[in-house]
């Protein structure tokens, strides 16, 4: 490696996004324009609309400085429990292209209810891939699931490392060691940060849950065809608040420039990694580390002073020579 490679490609410009959300489509209380308002407000420039069993798309909100993108969201559930008890899957499907296999897609294809058979879970995300969507998992901590749920699972495009609303719900909405156990099992997927807002809070309110986790996108412009380029391509970064930016590797070294932030480490196949620690009550912004070529895959996982994250994506180093 010893031509420069950027993970977070050198050109184009960041845009703010929310992959997860809900409207009065399904179980949220604001309406799609009034989600897209608020977001605005807030620096977003992309919102998925992910409601629940039951695919929209919300073209007419797009404009020059905003991007809706077409997805739903579906689920799978165990049988014969109460539901705080309940297992479930819960996968957002995004659309890579909604001018194609338009009359399918608004019949809001769903899986089978028929938990714990990864035969058909698989086939279902496959189909719905050849139809145009790439598979989000979400949350496994909410949804009860551990290694044996998620070890079956294939052809994924990612799965969330954040989830804002996961977190007001019982502090689990950070979720490492589900996207490393993935990574481990090896699936080569990417990681996103997301709020899953259903907005039932008020803005003001400490348990608002908008605003919290976001995926930093970067791409040559605001459309849909290059949003969805960098998603398929890895050209993004999952966040609760840090920025991450500069990532690439020259000569066998992995350069880091970020936000100032307390720790910068990174996360390899094994239990090593590499770090690097400010001094209390000091920041750093930068890191530089020499690969082995042994590391099997590394990801970037930093955090600020205020004990907030962001985490790239992984990057396999076989697929980076």
């Amino acid at each position: 490696m010893d031509k420069k490679i950027y993970l977070l490609s050198n050109e184009g410009n960041f845009y703010k996004a929310n992959l997860h959300s809900h409207t009065t489509f399904s179980d949220g209380t604001l309406t799609p324009e009034q989600v897209k308002e608020a977001y605005k407000k807030e620096g977003y420039s992309i919102i998925a609309f992910t409601d629940h069993r039951i695919y929209k798309n919300h073209s007419y909100l797009n404009d020059e400085k905003f991007l809706a993108i077409a997805a739903y969201e579906i689920d799978i559930n165990e049988e014969g429990k109460e539901w705080p008890t309940t297992k479930t899957y819960h996968i957002n499907l995004y659309d890579t292209n909604p001018n194609e296999n338009i009359e399918l897609k608004e019949k809001t294809p769903l899986p089978e209810q028929d938990y714990g058979n990864f035969e058909k879970l698989n086939k279902y995300i496959k189909d719905m891939k050849d139809l145009g969507f790439i598979a989000c998992y979400n949350h496994p901590f909410w949804s009860l699931q551990d290694y044996d749920d998620m070890k079956g699972l294939k052809g994924f495009w990612g799965m969330e490392i954040y989830n804002y609303g996961c977190e007001h719900d019982g502090l689990y909405g950070y979720n490492p060691q589900s996207y490393d156990e993935m990574l481990r099992l090896g699936n080569k997927l990417y990681c996103v940060s997301t709020d899953d807002n259903h907005n039932r809070e008020p803005f003001d309110s400490p348990l608002c849950d908008s605003f919290g986790g976001f995926t930093m996108i970067k791409a040559e412009s605001l459309t849909y065809e290059n949003i969805i380029n960098s998603l398929l391509n890895g050209n993004f970064y999952s966040s609760m608040g840090p920025e991450i930016k500069e990532l690439y590797i020259e000569n066998n070294t992995l350069y880091i420039k970020t936000s100032p932030v307390e720790k910068i480490f990174v996360i390899m196949k094994g239990r090593d990694c590499y770090k690097k620690l400010a001094k209390k009550g000091e920041t750093i912004t930068d890191a530089s580390f020499k690969l082995n070529g042994n590391e099997g895959f590394i990801r970037l996982s930093i955090r600020d002073e205020k004990g907030l994250y962001a985490s790239s994506n992984a990057y396999f180093l076989e697929d980076l020579k």
